[in-house]
């Protein structure tokens, strides 16, 4: 598999080498050693979630409070989807960028997520099916939601919708940037840097 660097430190974009013969195709879809090796992230997965969309509906974005914070794997499985993930760790050098990744179910691409980033996508076929490997068990209350089309953020969300998005009430109603930042929902890149560092030498 290839793992490559994207806009956004700490997001990774992952292409396996697809196996085909008469029967189909066979992938290795992620390999946790490859990404510690290439990255220096350590991720072992503790919950694996999967979320069905019609097309149009836009999930994100989101994130976790850190501690406990939580580093996602997410590919998709059926279908496909317009994936965006975002810098909103405060003082980072990259703070807002961002990166897009069309994952379509046939080519097996899938993006590693650190904590403190946030995502989100958008579904560009019926029934899309997203798969989400997590470092950490869904703990309530430690969810955190940024409104994903507020213009502060950018997104491109454009690229994969003609009409308006589908949203869920806790997604429309999520707050601002600006207002996450206010009411101290985002982690700082110092905290986030230092979390990876005591993965490493915990491991």
């Amino acid at each position: 598999m290839n793992i490559e660097a994207t806009a956004v430190p700490d997001a990774y974009r992952i292409t396996p080498r697809l196996l085909t013969d008469d029967r189909g195709s066979f992938h290795e879809a992620f390999r946790s050693d490859a990404l510690e090796r290439d990255t220096g992230h350590v991720f072992t997965a503790a919950q694996c979630n999967h979320s069905s969309s019609r097309r149009g509906t836009l999930r994100g974005m989101h994130s976790v409070l850190l501690p406990p914070g939580q580093a996602k794997y997410v590919s998709c499985v059926r279908g496909s989807v317009l994936d965006v993930v975002a810098d909103l760790r405060l003082g980072s050098p990259t703070f807002g960028a961002y990166t897009s990744t069309v994952l379509e179910a046939h080519g097996g691409t899938g993006v590693f997520v650190a904590e403190g980033l946030a995502h989100g996508f958008v579904a560009l076929t019926d029934d899309a099916c997203v798969s989400y490997l997590c470092s950490t068990a869904y703990v309530p209350g430690t969810q955190v939601d940024v409104f994903p089309l507020d213009p502060a953020l950018g997104l491109p969300w454009h690229l994969g919708l003609t009409g308006e998005p589908l949203l869920s009430p806790k997604d429309a109603a999520a707050p601002s940037l600006a207002r996450a930042a206010d009411l101290g929902l985002l982690a700082t890149y110092d905290e986030c840097r230092a979390h990876y560092a005591r993965q490493r030498r915990t491991r």
